[in-house]
């Protein structure tokens, strides 16, 4: 109630700016599960931080200070939280299977970008697949479809 209230003071104030995202919402959950991928081999390079934001802006229809808002926050949600699960269940409450999918693909855009596969990377998006219901054949031919888009791209079956 606190935060509606604060909420609706800031909307007065400045009602041009675009409110925060909602916790329970899926666009902070799957930003937070893309985060948590550009970030297991370390701090993000420039390359992912700016293929996350394209990806953002392009799925959510956001412009580049929402998406900004919106990677800001996913990336306190993602820091506090403890796995995966937070996330995929929020996802699989409000998105459908089709939106699911892209969600997965856009984990493989991410992993892909910098050309190759890690172990750790091939393993979260396989863990976070599992937890949204996506099959492994589905998982798979997304990493395939993916990786045949980047020309130097190795794929591990």
């Amino acid at each position: 109630m606190l935060e509606g209230l604060r909420q609706f003071i800031a909307d007065v104030i400045s009602p041009h700016e675009t409110p925060t995202f909602d916790d329970n919402g899926y666009q902070l959950a799957a930003t937070a599960l893309l985060i948590h991928v550009i970030s297991l081999d370390g701090e993000p390079s420039d390359v992912e931080k700016r293929k996350l934001h394209g990806l953002i802006e392009a799925r959510f229809g956001l412009d580049p200070g929402s998406a900004d808002r919106l990677i800001s926050q996913a990336m306190l949600a993602e820091g506090e939280a403890v796995d995966l699960y937070r996330f995929t269940s929020v996802i699989m409450r409000e998105v459908d299977e089709a939106g699911r999918l892209r969600i997965i693909e856009m984990m493989w855009e991410l992993v892909y970008v910098d050309g190759k596969v890690t172990e750790f990377e091939d393993n979260v998006v396989w863990r976070a697949a599992e937890l949204l219901g996506i099959s492994s054949r589905d998982r798979i031919d997304l990493k395939h479809r993916v990786a045949a888009k980047v020309p130097s791209a190795s794929v591990k079956r």
